[in-house]
């Protein structure tokens, strides 16, 4: 009777605890204005140290950044305003003018294709 007992709350906590999870990461997919090699440097390295952000790739010819992320720590909202503060576009929040200022002439939105 005790084994049974026993059984029936290590189940009983093993439910529990599977469904009480919530999801770990998820992926946002963000358009930027970034235009060079030293742009996806540039912001790979700066979501490498921003908090919840699990990975993140830049890829240069769509212009597109992904970030897996966890939704406790961070939102999408916040990572758009990263993007932005850091001088670029994400999605339709514009770059922060100061931001964009202080890039290289390589990485601003009308420079040349290199």
């Amino acid at each position: 009777m005790s084994k049974l007992i026993n059984l029936l709350v290590l189940m009983i906590v093993f439910s529990a605890t599977c469904f009480g999870q919530q999801k770990k990461v998820d992926t946002i997919v963000i358009k930027t204005s970034a235009v060079c090699g030293m742009c996806k440097d540039r912001i790979e390295g700066c979501f490498a140290f921003e908090k919840g952000v699990k990975s993140s790739t830049l890829d240069v010819e769509t212009k597109m950044a992904t970030v897996v992320y966890n939704p406790a720590k961070t939102s999408p909202e916040q990572l758009r305003k990263t993007l932005s503060k850091l001088g670029y576009d994400a999605d339709s929040i514009p770059a922060n003018q100061a931001a964009y200022a202080k890039l290289p002439a390589c990485c601003k939105k009308d420079a040349p294709k290199h």
